[in-house]
């Protein structure tokens, strides 16, 4: 066969083999046998083995699994992929209602879809080609897993048009996928693993994507991320349109006309649930309009639009064998409940917490006690109540100590706290879960440098402060457990990356009490490099909007001790950035242009520019840009297809503009 046949016969193949496994792995309805179908695989692989010029990133034979990665690249998402608020009642169903109608009016629809138990991840395609996957990760970074998504023959490597276009949906493991993995597992003396969930989580982080082609995932698609031009203007003609595309989506889905049904669906499928071959934890409610979904906006973390409604948590009951104490980095010693083993929502429990001794108290919890054991959110263990019928007499009651159970200092209670705490600022327990913090993704993201690493590293006294993580050598870490030269060479490259993290980074991770991420954002903005900000008062600190004086407090102690002086030194000289690299904070006083603080809204379809890049250049002026009209806007952008928010902004008088006028004004 010569290459013209042999591209022609590879483009035949080519749409056979995708039409087959769309019938069976997304319509579920086959049309040929497995063996029909191998035959026509191996007959593309032996013609892309003959002609490897033909094979191209599309082809079928590349769903078996590419090359071993050293380490997944992370992945900035276009647009964030937020976390949905939750609802555990019929009333959070209710006052969720409330809310919507409140803001947009009394003609609402919703879709319901089944809350699938799995992974959240990011498809892009162009031009109909698949050409990158990555997780959620914080929801606004993620890591790119691109080749293990290949693998999923239910995800279509060309879609049905040549459309751009960002999918998101949920990777989860079948049952029976799942069932036949720990039989393997079985068979060779390995693990089992804990649930279906974390299966298919592990499985799509394997750097070997051969591993994730032999777990048999699926994925049902629930929405596109910007509809941009596609004329979509409900989340359900969305659905639609992506199963015209080729991708698979959930049947179960239904379009409900009142919050009543949302609940018959609800109550529904909390029957229905153990029949289904996947597992689901809950019900996604969304309004269906995508006008009002933009009209309700969302906060920092999740839309106003959407909620979850997670299943009521499974009880069990189990016997609590002892109780373990713990040190955080802050100092605060945690009761640990150890149980006899117990299966709750799909995972083996040994251990809850018990928070602080007021809970033991309250809940009159003794050693030996037969507790009640739930998954709160279906996710955090927790003991419920004492079956304080079933007592022997022979359980044994628990006081907290006084002295730290890691250094023997002594502990105390701060004012206002329950939590007993150790302020030995030396405590060996708190330097190590302080360096466990200083290296977790939401800090400086350091790949490979986990607890159980942290852990050997501080017990063979390797590193002592956050600062010592910059000094290893190849050495040392190739003595480490578990450490062959490969993983010792991504370490050091991972530690090397993270000296140019933006300074609120490493604002967090250096774990300045009462300074969370977004507090450690803001921080940088406002002073720009760590320097200027360890010589500010608390006068200075307070008089920014998000911080509180005992934030303030807190921020300007820190850097008064000679410790932190020194310890930011050692990480200037290790080549650590310590200054803010995102984009400035620029005071609107000092900006002379039409924008400069005003309150503005874009509504309807822009076509000249993005909805961020809009966004990101009415701020950069000095704009704000806001989700809802209300009477303290000052202007609205129209774009095409405008809706409610264009009639609110007419009803109250609010000038409006249309796209062109924007520009113009950007322009000056």
């Amino acid at each position: 066969m010569d290459q013209q046949a042999a591209e022609k016969r590879v483009q035949e193949l080519h749409v056979q083999l995708n039409q087959l496994n769309y019938e069976y792995h997304v319509l579920d309805q086959p049309t040929a046998s497995d063996a029909e179908y191998d035959q026509l695989l191996r007959e593309l692989i032996n013609l892309e083995e003959t002609f490897p010029q033909l094979k191209s990133p599309d082809s079928p034979t590349q769903r078996v699994g590419g090359a071993v990665l050293d380490m997944f690249e992370k992945v900035q998402h276009q647009s964030p992929m937020l976390s949905l608020g939750n609802a555990f009642g019929e009333q959070d169903l209710l006052d969720f209602d409330r809310r919507v109608r409140q803001a947009v009016g009394d003609q609402i629809s919703y879709v319901c879809e089944l809350k699938i138990d799995g992974l959240a991840v990011s498809l892009r395609y162009e031009n109909g080609l698949f050409i990158q996957g990555a997780t959620r990760g914080d929801g606004t970074i993620g890591e790119d897993i691109t080749s293990n998504l290949r693998t999923i023959k239910s995800i279509p490597l060309r879609l049905n048009k040549p459309v751009s276009i960002e999918a998101r949906g949920e990777v989860f493991m079948p049952r029976k996928s799942f069932e036949a993995l720990n039989a393997l597992k079985t068979e060779r003396g390995e693990e089992l693993a804990a649930n279906p969930r974390n299966a298919a989580a592990g499985s799509l982080r394997q750097l070997d994507p051969k591993i994730a082609a032999s777990r048999n995932l699926d994925i049902f698609l629930y929405n596109i991320a910007d509809v941009g031009e596609t004329g979509v203007t409900s989340h359900s003609a969305g659905l639609d349109l992506l199963e015209s595309l080729g991708f698979k989506t959930n049947k179960e889905r239904r379009k409900c006309a009142s919050i009543e049904e949302v609940i018959s669906y609800v109550n529904e499928w909390t029957e229905q649930r153990p029949n289904l071959p996947y597992d689901i934890d809950g019900i996604v409610i969304k309004v269906d309009s995508l006008a009002q979904q933009e009209e309700l906006g969302t906060t920092a973390k999740s839309p106003r639009w959407a909620i979850a409604y997670k299943f009521p948590a499974e009880e069990v009951v189990t016997t609590l064998k002892s109780i373990e104490l713990s040190v955080g980095r802050t100092g605060v010693v945690t009761p640990t409940a150890i149980l006899e083993p117990v299966r709750v929502a799909g995972t083996t429990v040994q251990r809850a917490s018990l928070h602080n001794e007021d809970l033991i108290r309250e809940k009159d919890i003794k050693i030996g006690d037969q507790v009640v054991v739930k998954k709160a959110g279906d996710i955090i263990p927790e003991v419920v109540n004492v079956l304080v019928e079933r007592r022997t007499g022979a359980e044994e009651e628990f006081r907290m100590p006084t002295h730290c159970p890691e250094c023997e200092s002594e502990l105390v209670r701060l004012e206002e706290e329950v939590a007993l705490r150790c302020i030995n600022p030396k405590c060996p327990a708190q330097i190590r879960e302080g360096l466990i913090h200083f290296v977790s993704r939401t800090a400086m993201n350091i790949d490979g440098l986990g607890e159980k690493v942290i852990s050997q590293l501080f017990a063979e006294q390797l590193i002592e402060d956050v600062a010592d993580i910059y000094k290893l050598s190849f050495d040392q870490l190739i003595q480490l457990e578990r450490m062959g030269e490969k993983s010792v060479n991504n370490l050091i490259e991972a530690i090397d990356a993270s000296k140019a993290n933006s300074l609120e980074k490493l604002l967090f991770g250096l774990g300045i009490r009462h300074v969370g991420a977004k507090a450690a954002k803001t921080l940088a903005q406002e002073f720009e490099t760590i320097d200027r900000l360890a010589v500010a008062t608390a006068e200075e600190l307070t008089a920014i909007n998000e911080i509180g004086e005992k934030m303030a407090e807190s921020v300007v102690a820190y850097f008064e001790l000679e410790e932190v002086k020194e310890l930011i030194e050692e990480l200037k000289e290790a080549g650590v950035n310590t200054t803010y690299l995102g984009p400035k904070k620029v005071a609107v006083e000092n900006i002379d242009h039409f924008f400069a603080g005003k309150t503005i809204v874009l509504t309807g379809k822009l076509e000249q520019l993005s909805r961020n890049e809009a966004k990101e250049r009415i701020e950069a002026f000095g704009g704000k840009v806001a989700g809802s009209v209300s009477k303290k806007t000052d202007l609205v952008i129209a774009g095409e297809e405008a809706g409610s928010k264009l009639t609110k902004a007419e009803q109250l008088g609010i000038e409006v503009w249309n796209e062109e006028r924007l520009v113009e004004e950007l322009k000056k």
